[in-house]
């Protein structure tokens, strides 16, 4: 079986961003149910940690959760993929002005 490849975004969607101040030398801790998560998905995609961090510490970030070894690499580019995993993503479906909508009232899952 070929698997897919998936781009997970990391702040957000595997750490507890949003939750404290920004610091772009300290990676929150890791969200309840992500080790999880990246456990079941790894069986059906192969997975890529997709982040504008610091690759070296996201990397380090992966090692210390022991989330390392789901993953196939850590990239902040945008790599040719199945679908992208993301908390700051709107999905296209072809209609414009639902899109233009949808963006009109985007908020982050974790703001309130």
């Amino acid at each position: 079986m070929i698997k897919k490849k998936i781009l997970i975004d990391l702040d957000g969607v595997l750490n507890e961003y949003g939750r404290e101040k920004f610091d772009e030398s300290y990676i929150p801790k890791m969200k309840f149910g992500a080790y999880s998560f990246v456990s079941q998905l790894s069986d059906i995609a192969e997975l890529y940690l997709f982040t504008s961090r610091n690759l070296l510490l996201a990397s380090k970030w992966l090692i210390e959760n022991d989330l390392d070894k789901y993953f196939k690499d850590v990239t902040n580019i945008k790599l040719p993929s199945y679908l992208y995993i993301d908390d700051r993503t709107i999905c296209f479906r072809g209609n414009y002005s639902q899109t233009l909508e949808e963006i009109k009232d985007f908020k982050v899952y974790w703001k309130d």
